[in-house]
């Protein structure tokens, strides 16, 4: 029974994956509608209408076009933000695990420094420097998720290189790379994937929620955010505006976190 449920969790996560992803990437080379082109003879007009499948918005702009443009854009961001903070995370975390001492303490009490402030409130922090722009979106999300990876990379790389195994390897003359390659990073790997599936769906649902208030990115951009944030007004008259970019959000999420819980619990 057990071994059914993972594989059924496993089959939504990686269905549900596989079809927002690679709507994103290939959608735009089959749509027949430009994001970015208006008509105001079409303004919001239902789902099904004249050859939108999804509807129009208030400048007539294709919401499905819109919606796969802004897909791709908010999951690239994602991807991109997690991975700038996956690498400096992890590296940081095993050096210092490794050496100890004064590098140790150092990075321990920036790392302190960083989780004293608020998530969202550090995004904000950089992005002063320059408003809506997705270089400081990302760079503001970066600084805030690395942490994460070099707390757990540094206790999991400490309790590894505390275990017999090390020590045993260390005796008969094997160097660093070997504990590295062979000991530390195949306990370490599968923990830091499973957290980088977490970093994603934060990562995706900050961009949309700081560009749903008009302090991430701002339109015409096509980015999940943006197209809630310019629904809004309309939602009395047009729904579909701002349930189609939510539920892409809902369902992205729920299949990261499937996949990631049934990482989890193998």
């Amino acid at each position: 029974m057990v071994s059914n449920a993972v594989t059924i969790t496993r089959l939504l996560g990686w269905g549900g994956l596989i079809a927002i992803v690679g709507a994103a990437a290939m959608g735009p080379y089959w749509l027949a509608h430009d994001p970015a082109t208006q008509d105001l003879f079409a303004i919001l007009l239902p789902p099904g209408s004249s050859g939108h499948w999804l509807g129009t918005d208030h400048y007539g702009r294709d919401v499905l076009s819109r919606l796969v443009h802004g897909s791709r854009l908010s999951i690239s961001l994602a991807l991109l933000t997690v991975a700038c903070a996956a690498v400096p995370g992890v590296v940081l975390g095993i050096t210092a695990a490794w050496r100890g001492g004064w590098l140790d303490r150092v990075l321990g009490y920036l790392t302190d420094t960083v989780m004293a402030l608020p998530g969202l409130l550090l995004v904000l922090l950089v992005m002063a420097f320059a408003p809506g722009q997705a270089l400081t979106l990302f760079l503001g999300l970066s600084l805030t998720l690395w942490v994460e990876f070099f707390r757990v990379s540094r206790s999991l790389t400490r309790t590894r290189l505390a275990t017999s195994q090390v020590e045993a390897a260390r005796r008969l003359g094997f160097g660093p790379v070997y504990l590295l390659r062979r000991i530390v990073l195949p306990h370490l790997l599968p923990q830091i994937a499973m957290l980088a599936g977490f970093a994603i769906t934060t990562a995706i649902v900050a961009i949309a929620t700081l560009s749903a208030i008009s302090v991430g990115l701002q339109p015409p951009t096509a980015e999940l955010g943006t197209l809630i944030a310019e629904a809004m007004p309309y939602y009395a008259d047009a729904p579909w505006l701002v349930l189609a970019p939510s539920v892409v959000i809902l369902l992205f999420v729920l299949s990261i976190q499937l996949l990631s819980g049934e990482r989890r619990h193998e």
